[in-house]
């Protein structure tokens, strides 16, 4: 799977974690024979005492050093192993993380946040999981069980002849079983998303709750998830748990099969055969017979464990891959950084061709329909409309986080299509309808607009923002830390805060998706005049749901329903615009228009 190519870098941990691994099985496998020594040449012999002692003593230390060899080969794998592993999850979680702040809006649309979570964190540690028991735990069982059955064949063919016969029908068992298993491991991890998704909407969303009361509904509404994944959870560790005992019941009945062909051949021994002949049996032998029996149905056992988690990993790679295949709908057509060919009198300028666009997986109904205008270089342009007639659609078609049905968009004069996207982007700053403030500091979240950004300039773009209007007033000024989502700062704050984060990139194309409505009118008229005076020059878009946001723009555009209705000055459209002679009268009645 082309997932474990971020296992390639890592390559030399993970064969010595193996060498290491295959290193302490033979010296596990060699323990047995030693004890066997022990005890028919020390504990059972016809020698003397203190012959009986000193071979006890010297095969002793013997396998004391097997046992310190030993533990320190496993210690080092199980080092290797964990450097290999880790540093694999680390890179395939990076990776996917920057898979998914790539991908486009369409497709971010079709993955909820709570499925991306699940598998940026739980999906990846099950696949590095995998990857640890793999190098180590796959190596191990497989020495051992092979290496096992080789050692008892040759300590006792009649003891191997009985793996022979028990050992095909545990595997049958483990197959039936795992295959019950499968298709129920996808199933958890789509519960896991559920949960996940539930966690964070209700933490998102904690402050509706507690307004409208709905703490029980909310728990009632985890707890239906949650138990879901429980038993769910539960099913599928109830097939696996069944396998244990079955196989333990075997391993059981292998230990009395030894133990009585031990026995039998020990009483009814040739007397002609020497001691070291193969088919002398002593009781070393049956102890080391039972040894190498464990040591078969250990690794047997481990291999369930492995399938399992060969199982789980499967369906945490397919889920990985799906937004690691998942390229992105919106891609730039050049290189970062082209020289394109621009006329100086399309600098700062936006026009709509004819466009129309209609959202994926929706109806087919287009939200924008034959929509054509365009923005000269400094123009301040407003687009009013009632709510859902399409006025974010629009301006979401300029840095292209959709692209039209029809139609063109242009900047300076070249179609977005044509640009790199980066390159694209650096030209707009926008504002967006919903505000979104990071854990840190005032001042941070400014910056994160530019991130060399000097003392002067935040000081500039939070003056123009109106946000030292309340800077001033507290202590901290803007080292003031920002809450989780900016719970700490009221809604008008907020706005002030991710329009100066806006305005200090100095961009050409300045674009406000209604993010003024939480300001009250003062707040914005200064907003207003502040641009007017220091941004001269800059394009800009704003979307108001209001008259008094509007009427001072150079030009307003009404739309209705994804069309263009009319775009003039205020004074004109109050007389020739219905549509916005409506929305201003409805607005005067409620002393909204700042006459």
């Amino acid at each position: 799977m082309k997932i474990f190519k971020f296992l390639k870098p890592y390559w030399y941990w993970a064969v010595f974690a193996s060498l290491f691994m295959i290193a302490e099985v033979v010296f596990d496998l060699l323990l047995p024979q030693i004890m066997s020594t022990i005890v028919d040449e020390g504990v059972l012999s016809d020698y003397l005492a203190d012959e009986k002692v000193g071979i006890v003593v010297k095969y002793g230390l013997i396998m004391f050093g097997c046992l310190i060899v030993g533990g320190f080969c496993g210690i080092s794998s199980g080092v290797c192993a964990s450097t290999a592993s880790n540093s694999f999850g680390d890179d395939v979680r990076r990776s996917l993380f920057k898979k998914v702040t790539n991908l486009s809006y369409e497709q971010t649309d079709k993955f909820s946040t709570g499925s991306l979570v699940t598998r940026i964190t739980n999906d990846v540690t099950q696949v590095q999981n995998f990857v640890s028991m793999a190098i180590r735990m796959f190596v191990r069982t497989i020495m051992l069980f092979f290496g096992g059955i080789i050692m008892m064949y040759l300590t006792c063919k009649e003891f191997a002849l009985v793996l022979a016969v028990v050992l095909p029908i545990q595997v049958l068992i483990m197959i039936i079983f795992l295959r019950k298993a499968t298709p129920v491991f996808k199933i958890v991890q789509s519960k896991i998303d559920k949960v996940n998704s539930v966690v964070q909407e209700n933490v998102g969303g904690v402050r509706v709750v507690k307004a409208y009361v709905r703490e029980d509904y909310e728990s009632n509404r985890f707890n239906d998830a949650n138990v879901d994944l429980s038993l769910t959870t539960l099913k599928v560790q109830k097939i696996i748990a069944i396998i244990m005992p079955l196989l333990t019941i075997f391993l059981n009945a292998i230990v009395v099969a030894v133990i009585y062909i031990g026995g039998y051949k020990i009483q009814n021994i040739n007397p002609t055969l020497l001691l070291t002949d193969p088919e002398y049996m002593t009781v070393g032998k049956v102890m080391a017979g039972l040894t190498y029996i464990a040591q078969v149905l250990i690794g047997m056992m481990q291999m369930a464990m492995i399938a399992s988690s060969i199982t789980r990993a499967k369906v945490s790679i397919t889920r990985i891959n799906e937004v690691m295949d998942s390229d992105p709908v919106i891609t730039s057509s050049t290189a970062e950084g082209t020289e394109y060919d621009i006329d100086n009198s399309n600098i700062g300028t936006i026009e709509f061709k004819n466009v129309s666009f209609a959202y994926p997986n929706s109806s087919g109904q287009n939200v924008v329909t034959n929509f054509s205008l365009k923005v000269n270089k400094g123009e301040r342009l407003a687009i009013l409309g009632a709510t859902g007639s399409g006025k974010s659609s629009i301006v979401n078609l300029i840095p292209r986080f959709y692209d039209v049905d029809s139609g063109e968009v242009l900047v300076d004069g070249i179609n977005v299509k044509d640009y790199n996207l980066i390159d694209l982007r650096s030209k707009i700053s926008m504002v967006l309808q919903k505000t979104e403030l990071f854990s840190g500091s005032i001042k941070e979240n400014i910056k994160w607009g530019k991130e060399d950004a000097t003392d002067s300039e935040i000081d500039e773009a939070a003056e123009i923002a109106q946000v030292k209007e309340f800077t001033d007033k507290m202590e901290d000024g803007f080292s003031y830390e920002v809450g989780e989502r900016g719970n700490n700062l009221s809604g008008g704050q907020k706005q002030r805060v991710s329009i100066a984060r806006g305005l200090i990139r100095h961009p050409e194309v300045l674009i406000f998706d209604d993010s003024t409505s939480a300001l009250d009118l003062a707040t914005e008229a200064k907003l207003h005049k502040a641009l007017r005076e220091k941004m001269q020059g800059v394009t800009t878009i704003f979307i108001a749901q209001r008259v008094a946001s509007a009427r001072h723009a150079d030009r307003i555009a009404v739309i209705d329903n994804g069309q263009l209705v009319a775009c003039d000055t205020h004074d004109n459209l109050i007389k020739d615009c219905a549509i916005y002679q409506d929305i201003y009268n409805s607005q005067l009645k409620r002393g909204e228009t700042n006459e």
